[in-house]
C-alpha cells in the first residue's frame, strides 16, 4: 500500500470517527443537561421570591386579623417546610425527592390561598397600601413561578427525549444519564388556579 493510500485511510478513518462521536449526542446531552439545571434554578429563585414575601404578608394581616391565630400559623408552617428543604440538583435526580419539593409548594400554595381569602372579612385590611402592594408582588411572583415551570418543563421534555431516543440514548446510558422528573398535576384545580390574589 503506498504512502498516498495510507494517508487516504488514515484521513477517511479521521473523517468516520469525527462523525460518529459527533452523531452520539454527547455534546447535546452536555448542553441540555446544563439547561436543565438552570431552568430549576429560575423555579427555585421564584419559590424563594414567594417565600420571601410570606413574613410581611403574614405580618400585616396579623395586625387587622391576629385572631385568625390557625389560618396564621398553617401559613407559617407551610413555609417553613417549603423552605426547609435542601434542593439541590441532585433533586432532579430523584423522583421522591421532586415529588416532596412539589408536595411542600402545593402546600404553601394553599395555605395562601387560605390567608388572601381572609382578607374579604377585613375591609380595612384590603384598604392598606401595603397589603396591596403585598398582593401586587406576590400575584406577580405566581406568574414568575407558573413562567418560570413552563422553562423547566420544557427544558425536561426536550432533555429526557435526548436521553431515550436512539442513538443518544446510548451515549447516556454509556454516561449514566436517566429521565429528569417532572412536574406532575395531581391535583389540575390546584396547579391551575394559583392562589387568587384580586380583590
Amino acid at each position: 500500500m503506498g504512502r498516498l493510500s495510507w494517508t487516504k485511510m488514515v484521513c477517511a478513518i479521521a473523517m468516520v470517527s469525527a462523525l460518529s462521536v459527533s452523531g452520539c449526542g454527547y455534546n447535546d446531552l452536555q448542553g441540555l443537561d446544563e439547561d436543565t439545571k438552570a431552568a430549576w434554578s429560575e423555579v427555585i429563585n421564584q419559590y424563594q421570591r414567594r417565600a420571601d414575601l410570606i413574613p410581611n404578608l403574614v405580618a400585616t394581616v396579623k395586625g387587622y386579623a391576629a385572631h385568625e391565630k390557625e389560618t396564621l400559623e398553617s401559613v407559617v408552617n407551610a413555609r417553613a417546610k417549603a423552605t426547609g428543604m435542601q434542593v439541590t440538583p441532585e433533586v432532579l435526580k430523584d423522583p421522591a425527592a421532586f415529588e416532596t419539593f412539589q408536595k411542600a409548594q402545593a402546600g404553601l400554595t394553599s395555605a395562601l390561598g387560605r390567608l388572601i381569602a381572609i382578607a374579604e372579612n377585613y375591609p380595612n385590611l384590603k384598604a392598606d397600601q401595603n397589603f396591596r402592594d403585598l398582593q401586587s408582588q406576590l400575584e406577580g411572583t405566581e406568574n414568575r413561578i407558573t413562567v418560570a415551570r413552563k422553562r423547566y418543563i420544557d427544558r425536561v421534555a426536550e432533555y429526557n427525549k435526548m436521553v431515550r431516543y436512539f442513538p443518544t440514548n446510548l451515549t447516556a446510558k454509556l454516561l449514566h444519564l436517566e429521565e429528569r422528573p417532572n412536574f406532575t398535576v395531581a391535583d389540575e384545580n390546584a396547579v391551575a388556579k394559583p392562589p387568587e390574589v384580586k380583590f
